[in-house]
């Protein structure tokens, strides 16, 4: 199928005419209009330093469903002693560049200063999100994305300390489905979120509850007051 280029308006095309490789369509800009747009069309960036902007809708989809959240005995016992204060929207920016920082056997990152700004800038309208895991005074991890309805669409997180990472997204989907919440997008498959209840829908069904979720409204316009 062809990769459809984006012009001006902010309109994407139907997501069934994505590659078999997720790839739906290149070109646009990254303004908040656009990626509220995609996200709520099952749709999200991610490109590297250089390359046009790409847009992505693979299928099958890697998703968390709240009352699925697994954590493991060493997680409960780490939880339990406390080890990490969790807090929401304290230190947006700090998350991102943890986020951008280079992991081990890999160069550079693909989030780059624009797609940064982009996410402040939603950040600051009440529609990106943090959580962060502080050790010892010291931010040590964390995740952000966004929050549209009852769906959070996770982007990425970090960790400096071990186990930090884990602590904040246990922390964040447990509160998140208490609020109402009906699904956390994990978009592409890691083994990190599998370990912890995430698992692979087909693209039909994320768009069907995605719908569903995006009718929903149960959280604020700050997580300050909903973590920990």
């Amino acid at each position: 199928m062809p990769i459809f280029a984006l012009n001006e308006e902010i309109t994407f095309p139907p997501v069934e005419l994505a590659e078999r490789s997720g790839i739906l369509a290149v070109g646009g800009d990254l303004s908040p209009e656009r990626l509220v747009t995609a996200y709520s069309s099952g749709i999200f960036p991610w490109y590297s330093e250089g390359d046009p902007i790409i847009w992505w809708s693979p299928n099958p989809r890697f998703v968390l469903f709240p009352q699925e959240l697994y954590v493991s005995k060493t997680m409960r016992q780490v939880l339990g002693r406390e080890i990490f204060r969790i807090t929401g929207d304290a230190d947006f920016r700090g998350v991102i560049l943890g986020c951008r920082e280079p992991r081990k056997h890999e160069q550079g990152t693909w989030i780059t200063e624009e797609m940064m700004k982009a996410y402040v800038r939603l950040h600051e309208m009440g529609i990106a999100h943090s959580v962060e895991a502080w050790k010892d005074g010291e931010l040590a991890g964390g995740i952000y994305g966004l929050s549209l309805g009852g769906c959070f669409f996770g982007e990425s997180m970090f960790a400096r300390a071990a186990n930090a990472s884990k602590a904040a997204f246990i922390t964040m989907v447990k509160r998140l489905g208490e609020r109402g919440f009906v699904i956390i997008d994990c978009q592409v498959y890691t083994g990190h979120l599998e370990s912890m209840g995430a698992r692979h829908i087909p693209r039909e069904k994320y768009i069907e509850i995605l719908n569903d979720g995006l009718k929903r409204n149960p959280a604020p316009g700050s997580w300050k007051d909903i973590l920990p």
